[in-house]
Order: C-alpha cells, then structure tokens, then sequence
C-alpha cells in the first residue's frame, strides 16, 4: 500500500454542531452521542458493545488547548428490548474537554486506522474548524445532524505540508516514509541538536533543485518543511536514546517529575525552532531577491518587528519618506499574537504579516483587513482557505513585488 496519506491515520469522519443536550451530561458525569445512521458510519457495528479508546482535543478562541485520554462505549440502548427497533449511543465519561465544550461549538469524530477514536471540539467559525474542514474534505460548515467522510477516494489526499502541519496540531505524529536523504544530513550531528540558523542554511542547501528567484512560494514551503523533517527525525534519535536510559533519582526509583520536565522541553524546542526557522528561510528568499532591510531593528516603545525595509536607518530618519516603509512580521502560526504588530511602526501605516499556518478563519483575516494588516501566505496553502478570502491573500511573490517596488522608487539601492 502506498503510504503519506490520510487514509494512513483515519478511517472515517463525522462533524456536527453541538447542541445543548449534546454538550450537557444525560446524567452526573456521562455525555452521549446517538445516531446509527450518521455516526455508526464511522463507528461501524454497535453488537454487543464496543469499547474505544479516545484522545480528546479542545480549542480555544485564543488558541489555546486542552487535551485527555479516556473510553467510550457504543453499544445499543435497546438490546433488552427486542420489540423495539436498535438506538446505538456512544457514551463517555466526562473530562477537561468535554467540560469546556459548550453549545453551538463544532465536534469531529475521527476513528483513526489503528481502532481508536480521536474526538474535536472547537470554536464555530474559528480557524480550527476552517482547517478541519480542509482536511478532510467537507464541503459545508457543520450543522446540527452529524456529516460523514469517509476517507477513501477523493477524500484521501496526500499528505502535503499543510496536511501534515494540521495532524500535528491535533496530536497526530505524522511518519515520514522518505527519510534515506535526511540520514545522511542529520548523521554529523549525532545525538545533539545544531543551531537553527545552522540547521536552517543545511536545508536550503540541500534542495539545490529549489530557485527562489523563479518561485519564492515554492521554495520557502520546500525549505521549511524539509528542515522540520530534518528536525523531527534528529528529534526522534535524541528522544528515544533519553528514553532508554531511563528516568530514575540517585536512589534508583523511577523520577516522574524529570519525565515530565523532558516531555515539555521537547515541546517547547519544537516550537520556538519552528518560528525561527521560518524566520531564517524568509530572510534567505528576501536575500535572494536583493532586497535592503533590517531584523530587529528598534522603533516606537522598544518594539522590534522581523523585518522591516530598508532598515533601521531609514525608519529612524523622520525626513525619509514613509510610504517607502514597509514591515512584515512572521509568524509560523497566528492564533491572536498577530494583533500585536499593530503597534509595532507608527510610521507605517498598513503593516504586512506572512505566515504558514493553513486555513486561517474568514472571521480572522476580516478582522486583519480591518486593522490594516495584510496577510501573506505561500501560494500553495492558499487552496486551505475559503474562495472568498484568496483573492484577498497575498503570495510571497507579491510581498517581494512591493518591497521591490518600493525600494526602486525610494533609490535606497542606488545610495548603499
């Protein structure tokens, strides 16, 4: 079978619309969901009873997440009562998520390949449910009757950068089954982790078939998501040597709390390097263009945007022209940090924000527009956003355009 796609963790797919008997307990601490037609689509046969594992994810309206692990039984409320026609209903304790979800939220249900269930509660309208939508091929926002994937066809899509982007934010560690090219790249470094800078500049390098001349789109999703492939295979090297060696005190008795403050280092390198990263490679595209600016130059109240063109000298020079200004803040993913850049340049007046998180919610990129912010995004994630929003969007190539634009018309190029 040929393996990077969806149909490699999901089997099936249903997504509603909470209700509030949906999101109240039927009794002290157990929630219920009913339907054999809608969502024994993808729990499949009720006889006698099945009992699934569950991994619970929440998502807030900040971005912020909760998760839990747990059971839940489906099984048929009727199967005393052979008179009467079956109602399967899958019951599950009550846990952090489902008490944090509340009527008119977006729920999914996936049964993933391997048996289990993953269950997804998220904000109507937010940016998590536009990505979950994308992902697995819903047409339609979700009403308050269960809809129904199943992932086969055309439905099962490969698994690109923005597919595997959303998995991971779902807790789903996606495998990567071409990984002959990254051993010898990572080999030197044993089981230590590189600087980013470094490790950054080892990608670009490798994908001599990349020009971001030609396609700046292309190339810096192609450098991004080969360095964390790089990443996440050295990651892993690292990862289970620690876990061999164990986690014990000098007494020799297992020590939990070094086990956890491992845990969350990983997760914290993973994403600090993710934003640096990103960082990195758009630095190299902007150079490759032969474009003048500066990281981290200083303006109003301390701040320090990403990037800001020409630079610091110009922008500190109240008798330089401010139309020729420009600062672009990068972000790896937005959730609310984006408002922040709003503040960022008084002189300038319509700030620009790139970024490689997929299907960013309509409600979000409106209130972006509104606050004379303007949204970059690689062409190639552009399909993960509604129709309404791409004409809106911009492409790398069309930052690069304007900051060209604007450098030929100010001649700074002329006067360095």
């Amino acid at each position: 079978m040929k393996k990077g796609y969806l149909s490699d963790y999901f089997d099936a797919v249903a997504m509603k619309t909470l209700s509030a008997v949906d999101a109240e307990p039927v009794r002290s601490n157990q929630h219920e969901i009913g339907g054999k037609t809608t969502i024994g689509k993808v729990l499949g046969s009720w006889e006698p009873k099945v009992v699934f594992d569950v991994s619970y994810v929440w998502f807030g309206d900040e971005g912020e997440s909760i998760s839990a692990s747990g059971a839940a039984t489906w099984y048929d409320t009727r199967r005393d009562n052979p008179n009467r026609a079956a109602e399967p209903r899958l019951y599950y304790e009550a846990n952090a998520v489902t008490g944090a979800m509340r009527a008119g939220d977006t729920l999914i249900v996936a049964k993933k390949a391997d048996g289990s269930l993953l269950v997804v509660v998220c904000r109507s309208g937010s940016s998590t449910e536009a990505q979950m939508l994308w992902l697995f091929g819903f047409k339609e926002a979700p009403v308050t009757r269960f809809a129904v994937i199943d992932i086969s066809g055309a439905n099962n899509q490969s698994l690109g950068f923005a597919a595997r982007f959303i998995l991971e934010e779902l807790g789903v560690e996606v495998e990567d089954h071409d990984v002959t090219r990254i051993e010898s790249l990572i080999e030197p470094f044993g089981l230590k982790l590189p600087k980013t800078k470094e490790f950054s500049a080892i990608a670009r390098n490798a994908l001599t078939e990349i020009d971001p001349v030609q396609d700046p789109d292309a190339a810096l999703l192609a450098w991004i998501d080969f360095e964390e492939r790089m990443f996440r295979a050295l990651e892993k090297q690292i990862v289970a040597d620690r876990l061999v060696k164990g986690f014990f005190d000098t007494d020799g008795a297992p020590d939990v709390d070094a086990f956890i403050k491992f845990s969350l280092s990983v997760q914290n390198t993973r994403k600090s390097r993710m934003g640096l990263s990103f960082e990195h490679h758009v630095a190299a595209m902007f150079e490759a263009h032969g474009l003048i600016f500066s990281r981290q130059a200083v303006t109003e109240r301390g701040n320090k945007p990403d990037f800001l063109f020409p630079g610091q000298a110009q922008y500190s020079d109240a008798g330089f022209n401010a139309g020729f200004l420009t600062l672009l803040a990068a972000k790896s993913t937005c959730k609310e940090r984006w408002r922040q850049i709003s503040s960022e340049a008084d002189r300038i007046d319509r700030k620009h924000l790139i970024t490689i998180e997929p299907g960013i919610s309509e409600a979000q990129t409106i209130q972006m527009d509104q606050q004379s912010v303007q949204l970059v995004v690689p062409a190639g994630l552009h399909e993960t956003y509604l129709t309404s929003q791409r004409s809106w969007l911009w492409s790398a190539g069309d930052f690069i355009g304007l900051a060209k634009d604007r450098q030929r018309a100010s001649g700074i190029a002329r006067l360095l």
